[in-house]
């Protein structure tokens, strides 16, 4: 909070670090936070922070030590994609699981958006660049919230079932290259959630699961906003250093994703976000990279 005079109280300070913490220092703090609570405060704080302008971008000498894992407490137990038991969608228990998957890919979507803005503050970006992740930092970490609050309504607790580590893993292969992190991981990754949203949404309402069908419309509507501002920015890039967009998100993809781009594919909501289906369609069959 701030005091009449926009100045910093003791509570915003213990959570954002200092009274002179930068963004840059703040997200490096969000992905080495283990409690889930702390962390996605500390992002809430963080993105209030940085739009009332209390911090700036980055300190000086901009050299910041992000994990190679993120902080997480002891559970979920982390498993390889290969390894995850397979569980039906069916009935309460299968309700349960889907909200336990999703707000893990939510979780790991605070980590892998609080890394980006750390990893790549100091490559001369505009700053809507920043304001704009920031946001969906801000909106990741609401809706991680509003999942496990979900399942601690349904009588459990994010952490009950295992979990995948392949999420992460994508934002490992990245970590190098912002126009290779853009490819995979809102142009891929975040935009099958659009594919495969409105269909799960669906499955909730038929179950007559209204409250959880409502926690997947708001997640829905800012992941469309995620992918755009992905697209945005990646032909921001190829524009800057005058690549050619279509043939560069496809070289990238067969590279670092390393499995087709598997159909069905909402065209339309894709189409919203300026990913016309000549981006991705030639990246539904393609075979091992060169």
């Amino acid at each position: 909070m701030t005091t009449g005079d926009g100045q910093q109280t003791s509570d915003d300070r213990s959570v954002i670090g200092t009274a002179s913490a930068n963004l840059a220092e703040a997200a490096v703090a969000i992905v080495k936070e283990p409690d889930l609570t702390a962390k996605t405060t500390l992002a809430k704080r963080t993105a209030k922070a940085w739009f009332t302008r209390q911090i700036s971008l980055h300190g000086p000498g901009h050299k910041y030590s992000l994990p190679d894992t993120p902080g997480r407490p002891d559970k979920p137990e982390l498993l390889p994609p290969r390894k995850m038991p397979k569980r039906s969608t069916a009935g309460e228990r299968g309700r349960f699981a889907l909200l336990h998957s999703l707000a893990h890919i939510e979780l790991s979507a605070v980590d892998m958006t609080w890394d980006l803005i750390a990893r790549f503050v100091s490559i001369g970006m505009p700053q809507l660049f920043y304001d704009n992740w920031v946001q969906v930092g801000l909106e990741e970490a609401k809706h991680f919230d509003l999942l496990r609050d979900r399942l601690g309504q349904l009588g459990g607790s994010y952490g009950d079932l295992p979990a995948h580590a392949g999420l992460w893993q994508a934002a490992q292969e990245t970590k190098h290259d912002l126009l290779t992190r853009l490819a995979i991981v809102p142009l891929v990754l975040e935009a099958r959630g659009l594919d495969v949203g409105p269909e799960m949404i669906k499955k909730l309402e038929k179950a007559e699961d209204q409250k959880s069908a409502d926690i997947l419309k708001i997640v829905y509507r800012d992941e469309k906003k995620h992918v755009a501002i992905g697209m945005y920015w990646f032909r921001f890039m190829c524009q800057r250093e005058s690549r050619q967009i279509e043939q560069t998100f496809q070289t990238l993809v067969r590279k670092h994703f390393r499995s087709p781009i598997r159909p069905p594919f909402n065209e339309e909501a894709r189409l919203e976000c300026g990913m016309p289906p000549t981006f991705y369609k030639p990246l539904t069959a393609f075979g091992a990279p060169s």
